[in-house]
């Protein structure tokens, strides 16, 4: 193996997996919520954003919708 290489004659190409990066965001969690994720987190082995975004991406995959109630006014 070389110590250095020329890569001054390489053609550039596009990032076949830019269609898929993911994007930054900034969201706030309870407290008792991101603890229950980073325990699912730890018991897989995986990091706790990552089983977020799994589990956002499999309730965007079955359709998921969330049903909200608020209470009846006092």
């Amino acid at each position: 193996m070389k110590t250095e290489y020329d890569l001054s004659k390489m053609k550039s190409r596009k990032n076949p997996y830019a269609s898929k990066l993911k994007r930054p965001v900034t969201m706030r969690l309870s407290e008792d919520v991101v603890a229950y994720f980073k325990g699912m987190a730890d018991e897989a082995g995986v990091p706790y954003q990552s089983l977020i975004n799994l589990y956002l991406r499999d309730c965007l995959a079955q359709n998921r919708k969330v049903q909200i109630k608020w209470p009846q006014g006092a």
